[in-house]
């Protein structure tokens, strides 16, 4: 008997890596080894897959068999390799004839049959871009496995059909087994989901504003504001001022939430921004990523091109918000484990929402607030200055005035204000994609103050405000931005002084008040 091999893919974050599979058949007592650095449930896999084998009608050589991952120095984690795993040992025994280069990515149940595992979409695309396009997974994987353009699919109940297929002998595969899907479907996942609209927010016309902004520029949001007065109402609508995925990004955000599902089957891209709202008890794995062994994505990769929304920002501890700097600078999010290290895109919008006290009444006159001035002051200081000044709107929200509130249908809803803000992103595009940029928020200080660079009577007002000291460099750079994006809303060329002084007011609100 010779050597049989098949191939598989091992995920490190989202990048993904060919592993070849050997499998050796020796002359000595049985066994089972799995070699190449094989995690608790890549070594169950030897059960699983004696039990599927004999169930299918092909049990496996009671000799010694052996089992080779390469690399071996790579880490391999997860039940996906059961497949490939039971192919190769299949091909070494002479039961199924050669594979020539397939990958085989499921996981296998005791009765043979083809079960469907998370991260389809990153491995196949890891797959197709290392030259492997022929694919074999789970029946339940092959809809968002044939989502990567090039790839060929191909999707299974059981192993005994796969077998098969391959040339096994058809005499004793139990070929008419066929498994009903036991799985219950989820009807809500079917529905298209409910986008709230912005004209259920009644009166704040500057906030709705800010967000139009926001929306247009892909800028970072604080608001704050004391509880009612409809913080949780605007972030929650910035979503649907947010255009459609393009193919790359609908690509990219398909295959971190494929990671990150417990049970993966996409029919489909992701085309609308994720909103991700993750409560303030959450803890830094579960915001940034991480966990036991390799760390796995957490909501700031899950809110990729999208928004990821903090309310109630000050009682999230400080380590977590202060772990958010590096995305919002990088766009990137590199997690490192004893396990290895994993790099997940995180490019989102932030947007904090806060009280301006403990009790959350220290707004307009304050009469009613309980709070001493050293209990607001650290109260908000939770929110460290150097995230602070990474959010380019710091808005105050006040509360609804009895005016505002009986004024219904008077607001402008979201198909609207969508409008204007895909107009806006049109221009942007047209301005920066010879740069490869695409929003004003991602333009470096370096092109402000070069290729974009503005009259100085235009930016008076900031430099003045950089030599007193109450605008950082970053800050700085950040204003300009936000005038850039005001223009375009304008369709104005180039920014002038209004442009520059509503961005001032955009970013300074909160802090003046």
């Amino acid at each position: 008997m010779g050597v049989g091999r098949s191939y598989c893919v091992a995920l490190l974050g989202l990048n993904g890596y060919i592993v070849e599979v050997e499998a050796d058949i020796g002359q000595t007592l049985p066994n089972f080894i799995i070699l190449g650095l094989p995690d608790a449930a890549l070594n169950e896999a030897k059960e699983r897959i004696r039990s599927a084998a004999q169930n299918s009608g092909i049990p496996l050589s009671r000799r010694k068999i052996t089992a080779n991952l390469i690399p071996a120095s790579l880490p391999k984690r997860g039940s996906g390799f059961d497949l490939a795993i039971t192919m190769a040992v299949l091909h070494a025994a002479g039961d199924i004839r050669e594979i020539s280069g397939t990958v085989f990515i499921a996981e296998l149940g005791l009765d043979g049959r083809l079960r469907p595992v998370r991260g389809i979409l990153p491995a196949v695309m890891a797959a197709v871009q290392s030259g492997y396009p022929d694919i074999v997974v789970a029946d339940a994987n092959a809809a968002e496995a044939s989502l990567v353009p090039g790839a060929r699919v191909r999707g299974y109940k059981t192993l005994a059909r796969l077998a098969f297929d391959f040339g096994a002998d058809p005499r004793d595969l139990a070929l008419d087994y066929n498994p009903v899907d036991v799985d219950v479907p989820d009807d809500d996942a079917e529905m298209a989901p409910l986008v709230p609209d912005l004209c259920d927010v009644s009166g704040q016309a500057e906030a709705r504003r800010a967000l139009e902004v926001a929306a247009a520029g892909g800028h970072h949001m604080l608001l704050t504001g004391p509880p009612g007065a409809g913080k949780t109402m605007l972030a929650e609508r910035l979503p649907g001022l947010l255009p459609d995925l393009t193919d790359t990004a609908a690509m990219e955000v398909t295959a971190i939430h494929s990671l990150a599902a417990v049970q993966s089957s996409a029919a489909s891209l992701i085309r609308r921004p994720p909103f991700e709202n993750p409560h303030h008890s959450a803890t830094s794995a579960a915001i940034i990523g991480g966990g036991s062994g390799l760390p796995r994505p957490g909501a700031a990769s899950r809110a990729h091109r999208g928004v990821l929304f903090l309310d109630e920002a000050p009682e999230y501890e400080r380590r977590v918000l202060d772990a958010l700097r590096q995305p919002l600078e990088s766009g990137e999010l590199v997690i490192h484990r004893s396990a290895g290290t994993a790099a997940y895109p995180a490019r989102f919008q932030l947007v904090l929402a806060a009280n301006p006290c403990p009790c959350g009444k220290a707004s307009g006159k304050g009469m009613d607030c309980t709070c001493t001035a050293m209990m607001r002051r650290r109260y908000f200081g939770r929110i460290s200055g150097p995230l602070l000044d990474r959010v380019d709107i710091q808005l105050q929200v006040e509360r609804v005035s009895l005016a505002d509130f009986g004024q219904a249908g008077e607001e402008e809803d979201t198909h609207t204000v969508a409008a204007r803000v895909s107009a806006a992103r049109e221009r942007q595009l047209e301005r920066l994609q010879a740069m490869g940029l695409e929003t004003n928020s991602q333009v470096p200080g370096r092109t402000l103050r070069g290729e974009l660079r503005l009259a100085p009577v235009a930016t008076r007002i900031l430099d003045t405000a950089l030599e007193r000291g109450t605008l950082t460099a970053r800050g700085y750079d950040r204003v300009l931005r936000l005038a850039w994006t005001l223009a375009d809303l304008g369709h104005s060329d180039t920014p002038d002084i209004d442009h520059i002084g509503q961005a001032l007011g955009l970013r300074q609100a909160a802090a003046a008040t």
